[in-house]
């Protein structure tokens, strides 16, 4: 992806736990073009917000590159680093504790980003009655965190992260602790900002209903990105050959597409029900033909014929090398 405002190259972060290494991202590769909306799904411990904290530089790589709106943050120094958090990317946090500061009024948080950023005090008076005027919190501007609703507190928390005009928001599970006509609301919201602004968006989410919005999901599995789920743009016609979900969250066939992704190198990881149901046994045979790969379990190792994955390529193209992975 050429114009690609966020991109992950064979990422790595390797934690130290007492004597202990935890590898919590295992060479994930993502790409997100300006103007997406992309939810990241996965198990707990799975990597997504350790990938959300890379992105958002509030973390370091271990190895790889990750690279947001032209600034490598691999390479980057402190005084860099703070001035990205600032200017490039915003976030939005499930616990409101997180988000705003509880002695301060939402009209005054929300100018405390642009004081930081050195912006002037017209400048920043018109853009914070701009922001809440646009996330209908103005009547609540002289209010304290804790003397408005959770909605409400989360609409401030948008505003804070907007404040400075970044090009990427970034949020972490924002409906999380919301009832779920709020959420809803919240999630209308993001996604009006997603297509007014042209503001692109990553949320981590556990919420079907936060993912169905969103223009791509992806999923992470073992600090790799598994499947990637696209929103039709038309959906199908209801019928049994179109039954199903997504493997992961459980996004309808009718919807949403969801392919294997592959990475730079040629890995992929096989849907867990795959693995359950056919006996690999860690290994596989890779049959090339002209314009699809099949993968059978290795010989030696009993399985019926129908326990072969196929995996048909959208047009002839050539075919793989026969040292290349699948």
């Amino acid at each position: 992806m050429d114009n690609a405002l966020v991109t992950c190259e064979n990422l790595v972060k390797i934690y130290k736990v007492a004597d202990l290494e935890v590898v919590a991202l295992q060479g994930l590769d993502l790409e997100i073009a300006p103007g997406e909306m992309v939810a990241l799904v996965g198990a707990s411990g799975s990597g997504k917000s350790t990938l959300l904290n890379m992105v958002g530089a509030l973390d370091v790589p271990s190895a790889g590159r990750c690279i947001v709106s032209g600034n490598d943050l691999t390479r980057i120094n402190e005084k860099q680093r703070t001035n990205y958090r600032c200017f490039i990317a915003g976030h939005v946090w499930q616990q409101v504790g997180r988000n705003l500061l509880p002695e301060l009024s939402v009209a005054e948080n929300i100018t405390l980003p642009q004081v930081l950023g050195g912006a002037g005090g017209r400048a920043r008076r018109k853009r914070t009655h701009e922001l809440m005027e646009r996330t209908s919190i103005a009547r609540q501007a002289r209010k304290k965190p804790h003397q408005i609703s959770g909605g409400e507190q989360q609409r401030a928390a948008i505003c804070v992260a907007l404040a400075n005009g970044p090009a990427l928001l970034l949020a972490d599970e924002p409906t999380g602790e919301l009832d779920s006509t709020t959420a809803d609301e919240i999630l209308r919201l993001l996604r009006e900002l997603n297509r007014e602004l042209g503001l692109t968006i990553l949320i981590v989410t556990h919420d079907v209903n936060v993912a169905s919005v969103a223009d791509r999901t992806i999923a992470i599995r073992d600090g790799r990105t598994s499947t990637e789920t696209v929103r039709r743009d038309a959906p199908l016609a209801a019928g049994p050959a179109n039954g199903g979900t997504s493997a992961v969250i459980g996004l309808p066939s009718e919807t949403h597409r969801e392919s294997i992704l592959i990475d730079r190198v040629g890995r992929l990881q096989l849907p867990h029900e795959a693995i359950v149901r056919i006996p690999f046994n860690g290994r596989a045979d890779v049959r090339i033909h002209d314009d699809h790969v099949e993968i059978w379990p290795a010989e030696g190792v009993v399985a019926a014929p129908e326990s072969a994955l196929a995996y048909q390529a959208s047009a002839p193209s050539r075919p793989l090398p026969a040292h290349e992975e699948a």
